[in-house]
């Protein structure tokens, strides 16, 4: 008898998905738990497991489908099925690798395929793929994907590791005979130029959604100032052993950011509110939506009660979300709410920029990279480690001296930390 695999509910609002990518092929054998198939929702990738162990029968969506919660998208054999799969399908899979490796050597006079490849792989990897390539430490860009429009799977990532243990990794011979070929090609006149079109994630539809909806619908503006970093740097050069040997994460800068702002919003509850129809929402709590850069797209999970928390519990949320983001593993929960959010795209070298607040919040701060500039401090010009900071609010809301106001409290709790241990 077959068991349905259902799609579960994937959160609040969340009505439907897309597959993402099928983790086990029909005839293979599956126990409780393990994940079959990876879905796409407007957030986060979810990996749907096998409600029974036996053998995965018939796939009734193919990937790239949109499937709808509570839809039947599987179905398991029992387990009189999986005792007759497990002699037959390993012999199938074993004499269809001998001409998959075959196509691939084939493939080594074409570089260009490799290359038409490559941006499908980095921008589709779904969890389960994302996992394999840090398990592994294969590079994921130079491994042809044989999935859906030249997506990596799974078995892609693993035929890759096991050519690499062996020393016949084929990715890497073609690599000079691809220098061979390619270099002469631009020499030549009229030489053929290629443009590929990708069908974008539903997450990065999303993204795109609400970010020209935050546009659209908000009056944003933005208003800069400039901080002095010595002290939060002195600050944990002077203790950054000693908490990390007590806490067991290292002290970042994240930690002081959230806490000014928690100080700030405090002052400026405008900054932490937003609007609903003709309403004004306040909060009496600070939730800091923390911006992610993830292999999909960017994530914004949420730490709660940032008012209330430590510096060491919020470090530790932080370093979770990333370690979570690149795994694949963040939740619709973790990413739900949020009152205002911190944005650091300092971390990729941004001097200054304009960020666009994330809906429906009305507020978010933007932090970039930290550089020795000339400043004048008590009538002297010295060299000092600053930062701008930036801060884009929706001006329906918040008026211009309440935002300048708020990122002003933030720069002097910078600057002088023990403002926020007093509450000043």
């Amino acid at each position: 008898m077959a068991s349905e695999v259902k799609v579960p509910t994937l959160g609040e609002s969340v009505t439907e998905g897309t597959i993402g990518e099928w983790l086990k092929k029909p005839g293979d054998t599956v126990k409780v738990d393990e994940p079959i198939v990876s879905l796409e929702t407007d957030k986060v990738a979810v990996e749907v497991p096998s409600p029974v162990g036996g053998v995965l029968g018939e796939q009734k969506f193919a990937v790239g489908d949109t499937v709808e919660v509570g839809a039947v998208i599987a179905t398991i054999e029992d387990d009189v099925a999986a005792g007759e799969s497990t002699k037959v399908e390993p012999r199938e899979e074993k004499s269809a690798e001998a001409p998959a490796r075959e196509e691939k050597k084939d493939e080594k006079p074409a570089p260009a395929a490799a290359k038409e490849a490559a941006p499908v792989d980095t921008q589709t990897l779904s969890p389960a793929v994302r996992r394999a390539v840090l398990e592994h430490g294969v590079d994921p860009t130079t491994i042809k994907g044989t999935g859906k429009d030249g997506r990596l799977t799974k078995e892609d990532v693993l035929a890759a590791a096991e050519a690499k243990k062996g020393g016949a990794d084929t990715i890497d011979e073609a690599a000079p005979a691809q220098a061979k070929i390619d270099i002469p090609a631009p020499a030549a006149e009229g030489g053929e130029r290629r443009e590929e079109r990708v069908k974008m994630t539903r997450m990065r539809q999303t993204i795109a959604k609400r970010l020209k909806s935050a546009q659209e619908n908000a009056a944003l503006l933005t208003t800069f100032n400039d901080c002095d970093m010595s002290a939060v740097i002195e600050a944990r050069e002077k203790y950054k052993d000693l908490f990390a040997k007590k806490h067991d994460i290292k002290l970042g800068f994240m930690g002081f950011f959230a806490k000014a702002a928690c100080l700030a919003l405090k002052d400026v509850p405008s900054a932490n509110a937003y609007i609903e129809g003709d309403e004004i929402v306040y909060h009496d709590f600070v939730d800091i939506s923390v911006a992610v850069s993830a292999p999909n797209g960017l994530v914004v999970p949420v730490v709660r009660d940032a008012d209330r928390k430590s510096f060491a519990q919020i470090e530790k949320d932080i370093a979770d979300f990333g370690k979570r983001a690149r795994e694949g593993t963040l939740t619709m929960e973790d990413m739900k709410g949020g009152t205002f959010t911190i944005s650091n795209g300092g971390v990729f070298g941004s001097l200054m920029s304009t960020p666009i607040i994330n809906p429906p919040q009305s507020a978010v701060l933007g932090l970039h990279r930290i550089e020795d500039r000339a400043v004048v401090v008590d009538g002297e010009i010295v060299v000092r480690p600053m930062m701008y900071i930036a801060l884009s609010y929706d001006h329906r809301l918040i008026d211009g001296r309440e935002a300048v106001t708020a990122l002003k409290i933030m720069k002097e709790a910078i600057e002088d930390p023990t403002r926020m241990l007093i509450d000043l």
